[in-house]
């Protein structure tokens, strides 16, 4: 089979050089198109299943949320098995699958799953899936550099301003917000004063509930005109809250203000974000999409950055802490420069060594080809170039050049030998003659 590979290049040699020039720019398109990272994802092919009960005690997250969920989720196809994690107010629970299913059609299988349980979770409770992304999908960390802004307000800025401009990147899966203070309305109730007027803590809920909607009505429609009919009810300010009535007693109305106080302050924290030491800051975290191209998503995210910035308050700016796309660019021009010189040193020794131009030729013309055509495979695979992909085509390269000197060195021996038989014949038909 060999020989006959042999035999037919050497016959056609014009059809073997151009398909190794498709097959070079092939390589070369590759290159361009291959997706960039620093370093290998090697997470497990997982889904992660979020719910969040606040207030309420690790045991009881595990007894109420974890262990009917993990039940429920262990009997799905193709999964390898299921972790779960419960802390205080919040359950985590994750879906280890096989590693050659695709993980949106995991996801979907996860959803039905979770849309089926029904009645098992306590009322109120909805468990979410977790982003689209990876083990190492946090691809940049910024925060948010506003002097003399109150924390309260650069939250709010992140959370209704710069994440949804951003989340509208192509690969961006979450933009996962932290630090700072949630702000919230919050009724301190005074126990005695509830007491008095024979009021529960239920009895606040219920009120709170109930005025803090919109209901809608029918359409009326009047000399051709039509006229929607609704009602609003959101609770816009501390005043409404504290105006709120609980209960008629005497022909009164008993309000929130007579049985505690409303104030506006933060949602209760499990933790800040310091930096430096410098003092708490609000940021984001950029989660990658599954299977997308870091170097690009970056630097789209970037550009993003660069638009959104327009609009931030006056004297508020982006600071990027953590940036996979500085680290990337070093890997690769590390590994870009290792395999310009490997490609030098080993043409010399080649040169040096054949001393025959055509050979050394036919044998380094070997290196950019092959090299070309390994991005090629990675892109089949759907392999990123990163610093294990990429090192591996380097050190290849010996071996790349070693094969093509074994070739070039039996040539020569089987051409001498093929010489030197030529020549006994015509020595010995020459003898004869004489």
């Amino acid at each position: 089979m060999v020989e006959k590979i042999i035999a037919f290049s050497l016959r056609n040699r014009f059809i073997v050089l151009l398909f190794a020039v498709g097959f070079f720019g092939w390589g070369v398109y590759s290159v361009k198109t291959s997706k960039i990272d620093a370093i290998p994802d090697l997470s497990e092919n997982q889904v992660i299943v979020f719910t969040e009960w606040m207030g309420r005690s690790p045991q009881i997250i595990e007894d109420q949320i974890t262990y009917p969920l993990v039940t429920n989720l262990q009997g799905l196809p193709k999964v390898n098995y299921v972790r779960a994690n419960s802390m205080f107010g919040m359950s985590f629970i994750y879906i280890i699958f096989e590693d050659d299913v695709d993980v949106y059609w995991a996801r979907s299988r996860v959803l039905e799953r979770l849309n089926s349980i029904g009645n098992v979770l306590p009322e109120g409770v909805s468990p979410t899936l977790g982003p689209d992304g990876t083990g190492v999908g946090h691809v940049l960390w910024y925060t948010l550099d506003a002097p003399g802004m109150d924390l309260g307000e650069q939250r709010a800025v992140q959370d209704w301003y710069i994440k949804f401009a951003l989340q509208n990147v192509a690969g961006v899966s979450e933009i996962a917000s932290f630090g700072g203070f949630q702000k919230q309305y919050q009724i301190s109730i005074d126990p005695n004063r509830l007491s008095y007027y024979k009021l529960s803590i239920q009895d606040v809920m219920q009120a709170v509930k109930s005025n803090n909607n919109e209901a809608g009505g029918r359409k009326f429609e009047m000399s051709g005109i039509g006229y929607i009919i609704k009602t609003s009810g959101y609770l816009k300010s501390i005043e409404e809250i504290e105006n709120l009535a609980l209960r008629t007693q005497n022909s009164i109305p008993v309000k929130i203000r007579d049985i505690g106080t409303v104030q506006m302050a933060g949602e209760s924290r499990l933790g800040i974000f310091d930096y430096n030491g410098e003092g708490e800051v609000v940021g984001g975290i950029v989660v990658l999409r599954y299977g997308e191209n870091a170097d690009e998503v970056i630097r789209q995210v970037k550009t993003k950055m660069t638009e959104v910035a327009r609009g931030l308050p006056q004297g508020m700016k982006f600071n990027i802490v953590y940036d996979r796309g500085e680290l990337i660019a070093e890997s690769i021009s590390s590994i870009k420069t290792t395999l310009i010189e490997e490609m030098i040193v080993v043409s010399l020794i080649v040169i040096v060594f054949l001393f025959h131009w055509r050979s050394a030729i036919s044998i380094i013309i070997q290196i950019p080809i092959t090299i070309a055509a390994s991005f090629i495979l990675l892109n089949a695979f759907d392999i990123s170039s990163n610093i294990m992909s990429l090192t591996g085509i380097a050190l290849a390269i010996g071996v790349i050049v070693d094969n093509g000197i074994i070739m070039a060195e039996n040539s020569y021996k089987n051409l001498a030998v093929r010489q030197a038989e030529l020549n006994e014949q015509r020595t010995g038909g020459n003898a004869d003659v004489e």
